[in-house]
């Protein structure tokens, strides 16, 4: 029997496998890299002056053409290599993988987490800031450890779960189309020198991981519950404190880390998701990250699961 090189499971497994082993292409070959650059090219063209009528209007023009012309990309790509069925798995394994990062989320983690481990506060403010846009200057270490919790469960949808399920459901153009969107609204997507400019991006973000959002939640209270954490606590956590974030999705997954681990998640000024059972410490930054890879892995099982039933329907 002739192995079936269908690029649509194959490509996800061999995707899943680079990322293990090679972690992410060099910049100069990194799609997500070819993507901000595109995003640095719309902000050169875009309206001059403070016109927010005007900036709206041209972000939402950018919000959907770049995320659009990004999935047309993937789409062509398969299409131009549909004739050469290994050629195309090499092109989607590729296109793929720079959809999601798993292992470079963890490493982010490690880099927080082992300065704090150190005594070394100074180096760990620092690392967070691969991990978020929260100024650290002023954080101790327990929040600084919080704030690694925090981004490692809200990534957990944004870096893996939503690019799979968009994958899952719509192919690569759909997970190329996510990923743009998502980096769309990390660039311009908050308040400041582009409010307006942005706004189209982020509300684009904010409805592409309503789904996501609460569904990494719930794997993270199964993978939670798999390793005999408190998942009835995780579950009233869950309930009580997801929509204290301004965020309508970030504060779904990061309530069931609080509840799972014991821990109070605070952004002083802004919320405190959680009890304080336990302090925040090194050694949370890494359970946080334990649940997520499990959560990651039945999330993949999900995803492969569903790629099979399309397959069969078509």
């Amino acid at each position: 029997m002739a192995l079936d090189w269908t690029p649509s499971w194959l490509a996800l497994l061999l995707a899943l496998a680079w990322d293990r082993v090679l972690g992410e292409p060099p910049p100069a070959l990194h799609p997500v890299v070819w993507m901000g650059r595109a995003i640095d090219l719309a902000l050169r063209c875009a309206p001059a002056g403070r016109r927010p009528a005007r900036e709206l209007a041209y972000g939402a023009v950018v919000a959907a053409g770049l995320p659009l012309g990004c999935a047309a990309i993937g789409a062509a790509a398969l299409v131009a290599t549909a004739q050469a069925p290994l050629v195309q798995l090499a092109v989607e394994t590729y296109l793929l993988k720079s959809a999601f990062a798993l292992r470079a989320l963890g490493a982010a983690a490690r880099d927080v987490r082992d300065p704090l481990r150190a005594g070394d506060l100074p180096a760990a403010r620092h690392a967070l800031r691969s991990l978020c846009s929260r100024d650290a200057a002023s954080l101790d270490a327990e929040l600084v450890a919080a704030a690694a919790v925090e981004s490692v469960a809200e990534n957990a949808s944004d870096s893996f779960v939503a690019p799979m399920l968009c994958y899952a459901v719509l192919g690569l153009p759909g997970a190329l189309f996510y990923r743009m969107a998502n980096t769309l609204d990390a660039r311009i997507g908050y308040r400041g020198r582009h409010e307006w400019l942005g706004k189209p991006a982020a509300r684009l973000d904010d409805l592409l991981n309503l789904i996501p959002a609460r569904l990494t939640a719930a794997l993270l209270l199964a993978a939670g519950a798999a390793r005999g954490a408190d998942a009835a606590r995780a579950w009233a956590v869950w309930r009580r404190d997801a929509r204290r974030t301004a965020s309508p999705n970030a504060g779904h997954p990061m309530a069931v880390m609080a509840g799972l681990l014991g821990v109070a998640l605070t952004k002083p000024g802004a919320y405190r998701l959680g009890d304080a059972t336990v302090p925040v410490a090194p050694a949370t930054i890494d359970e946080a990250w334990r649940l997520t890879r499990l959560a990651a892995a039945a999330m993949v099982l999900a995803t492969l699961a569903a790629i099979v039933l399309r397959d069969a329907a078509t």
